[in-house]
């Protein structure tokens, strides 16, 4: 009896032909994954720029572009309004505390003035009048009084007499009754006339106390007055320089316009707009650094103002000594540092990090022939630098210029091109 056999489906033949086919698939996608991550190109050295990685002094800072100002400014205005007469100074010049600037006319004031001064002319002579008057019938009263005296002591010196003599039965009780009553009558008389006498004294001096208080009020109402034609004359309040003066003759100002500034000498700071990004890193006592033809100097942040429009707005003020040879409105790039100053690994600034986003660089090989990709993590960055905390190390060169097609190579051939 005839047996069926199976035929096999993996023979060693078809095991080894997939075997071989296997291989040369993995073969050929190693090759190809191997070619695609190493892709090369040829570059021109000189089209890019290359770096050496440093370690040396980093700071954050943010450069701006500062306006040097007096530290103090006095703005001067018109107290009166009136016409400019005269212009007594120069705009620049250097002036003293009381210095006249301009002369102003006002006819309105000068003829206020006159009036005034007529009404307490005419107001202190009524005083003097009235106190003459009051004066004369005082002494009037005075003479009165003394007459009613010498009537009281003839009065009494009758009613005395008679008296004795009407005891001793020598006059009639009428006659001493009638000497009796007199010598009432004028103590009663005396009385009054010393009461009147004191009433019209007290009067007296109310009324002329009245009357000085109103010539004290219109006195200095007066004094208000030549104050306001002392203010037609615009002087200086403090030592200065007079800048931005604004008069012609025969200008009409008017109270409150504005005619200049007085800019104080005692010292100068510098005024910017700091992006309102960093106003959270901006504080008073914050350092500045600014250089004045090639000569550093010093500042600090002392005044931050609250309005935020365009900016944030800062006065810095120099420590220690101010550049002789800067003036007021001049422009002075200074750099506002947001750190202290400290050691680290640096790498130029470059066009680079706009396509790696500061994760990887090309690194160049000791010969310079070759740069290859290389991960880098990045830290701080100022104008200058960025700070490298890994992948990096002093002595290194990289490539720092734009990476604009080369971000999918994986390998750069630094090769001149020769013509």
């Amino acid at each position: 009896m005839d047996v069926i056999i199976k035929k096999k489906t993996w023979t060693p033949t078809r095991l080894l032909l997939l075997g071989a086919a296997v291989l040369v698939l993995v073969l050929a996608g190693v090759g190809l994954f191997s070619t695609a991550g190493a892709a090369k190109l040829n570059v021109d050295p000189e089209r890019l720029t290359i770096s050496e990685v440093t370690r040396g002094p980093f700071q954050e800072f943010v450069p701006v572009d500062g306006v040097v100002m007096p530290i103090k400014t006095i703005y001067l205005d018109a107290p009166e309004g009136g016409t400019v007469q005269r212009i007594l100074v120069e705009d620049g010049a250097t002036l003293q505390p009381g210095q006249p600037i301009i002369q102003l006319a006002n006819t309105d004031l000068q003829l206020e003035m006159v009036n005034r001064e007529t009404a307490v002319f005419d107001l202190m002579n009524n005083l003097h009048n009235t106190r003459n008057l009051l004066q004369q019938n005082r002494i009037q009263q005075l003479n009165q009084l003394a007459d009613i005296d010498h009537q009281l002591q003839e009065a009494k010196r009758v009613h005395d007499l008679n008296k004795t003599l009407y005891e001793q039965k020598v006059i009639s009780r009428q006659d001493f009754l009638q000497s009796q009553n007199n010598y009432q009558y004028q103590q009663r008389r005396r009385q009054l006339t010393r009461q009147a006498l004191r009433q019209d004294s007290v009067t007296m001096r109310l009324q002329i106390s009245q009357m000085e208080q109103s010539v004290g009020r219109m006195q200095a109402n007066l004094a208000l007055m030549r104050r306001k034609l002392d203010d037609l004359t615009i002087k200086a309040p403090a030592a200065g320089r007079i800048t931005s003066l604004n008069a012609e003759i025969g200008e009409l100002k008017t109270r409150g316009q504005r005619i200049g500034q007085l800019d104080m000498l005692s010292g100068l700071k510098v005024r910017a707009t700091v992006d309102q990004y960093y106003i959270s890193r901006i504080f008073p006592g914050q350092k500045v650094e600014a250089a004045v033809n090639g000569k550093p100097y010093q500042l600090q942040v002392t005044k931050i103002y609250p309005q935020v429009t365009q900016g944030l707005q800062v006065d810095m003020e120099f420590v220690g000594a101010t550049p002789a040879d800067i003036r007021r409105g001049q422009s002075l790039p200074v750099r506002l540092a947001l750190s202290d100053q400290t050691q680290a690994v640096r790498v130029p600034k470059g066009g680079f990090n706009q396509k790696t986003g500061g994760n990887w660089v090309f690194k160049v090989n000791e010969n310079g022939t070759k740069a290859y990709r290389t991960d880098i993590r990045l830290g701080r960055q100022n104008p200058d630098f960025y700070e490298v905390l890994e992948g990096l190390k002093p002595g290194d060169r990289v490539i720092t210029s734009s990476y604009e097609g080369y971000e999918n190579m994986g390998e750069l051939v630094l090769e001149a091109k020769h013509e």
